[in-house]
């Protein structure tokens, strides 16, 4: 599974691993979707260090995620996203809805 989390408190760590593209988008947003609904985290934390690529799939998942988080009043931000996936997310303007550290 490209996704693992992991419970700390209020917060749900996601992290995401391989390849985000169209192949492997689908199951990447059902899952987090499954763990959100299942933690009802106040914050989600997504890991990207072991992320290899993402197109605009990428792109989606993150948006769709936010939004889910939005939708319980939580927060997200992604933290260790490669250069490669930084430049697809700063080329569709996340970072000015998503907090990238």
């Amino acid at each position: 599974m490209p996704v693992i989390c992991r419970e700390e408190g209020r917060t749900l760590v996601a992290s995401v691993s391989g390849e985000l593209d169209h192949h492997q988008a689908k199951a990447v947003m059902e899952e987090l979707e499954r763990r959100i609904d299942q933690a009802l985290p106040r914050q989600l934390t997504l890991d990207l260090e072991k992320l290899t690529f993402t197109d605009s799939s990428g792109i989606a998942v993150l948006l769709r995620t936010w939004r889910r988080m939005g939708q319980i009043q939580g927060s997200m931000r992604v933290i260790h996203a490669p250069a490669q996936a930084k430049r697809v997310f700063r080329a569709a303007g996340l970072e000015r809805m998503i907090r990238f550290e």
